[in-house]
């Protein structure tokens, strides 16, 4: 039986991509756009995209009662996936044009990407490399020392125990965290071709 995924829609940004990525890979894949939504679809891994400011993307999650359904289930134990904005929602902090309150989930703060050395653009755009500190990992593990796709002028800074990979780019920044069963990747599963298959196929695993 195909696992229930439940990727979360607050208004910002299309999820069609990452809907129809998990429906490719044989998942059942339905959009939640609120917290009773969320709670009704009992789901068995949930997914949480992001594009766009942080700020905006925290204040629609909230007015919609998302962040206290998000809150229930993934504390209950549901794996949870955090893509780009998704993955630095987690922090405490978020600065983009102000501070902003994050879920908390994962101790760090998200700030502006600023490349070293040679002049490199921001945003980050394209393909690059994710090396994983722990290679082991069993959702990112498909992906170590490969090429994923970023979209992004911010990242996370968190203590080491909680990043899970780096990606350089005039310097390095952490492109993948893990908390327990609480997982985020700064890059674009949905867009990785075969590669964002693989992990979004061990996720829902």
């Amino acid at each position: 039986m195909a696992p229930r995924v439940s990727v979360v829609s607050y208004g910002v940004g299309n999820i069609q991509s990452v809907l129809n990525a998990c429906r490719r890979i044989g998942a059942e894949a339905r959009q939640a756009t609120t917290g009773d939504e969320l709670a009704a679809q009992s789901p068995q891994r949930i997914i949480l995209p992001g594009v766009g400011a942080i700020g905006a993307a925290l204040a629609a999650l909230r007015e919609r009662g998302l962040e206290h359904g998000l809150a229930e289930r993934v504390d209950s134990g549901v794996p949870f996936l955090g893509i780009c904005v998704g993955m630095q929602m987690l922090a405490e902090t978020c600065e983009e044009f102000g501070e902003h309150r994050g879920l908390g989930w994962i101790p760090g703060h998200v700030g502006r990407l600023a490349p070293r050395g040679e002049r490199r653009p921001v945003p980050h755009i394209g393909w690059n490399t994710v090396e994983l500190t722990r290679p082991d990992d069993p959702v990112l593990r498909p992906i170590d020392g490969k090429d994923m796709y970023f979209v992004h002028s911010y990242a996370m800074s968190c203590p080491a125990e909680f990043a899970l990979a780096t990606t350089d780019y005039g310097g390095t920044f952490v492109s993948a965290v893990r908390r327990d069963h609480i997982v985020g990747v700064q890059f674009h599963p949905e867009k990785s071709s075969a590669l964002g298959d693989a992990l979004l196929r061990a996720f829902v695993a």
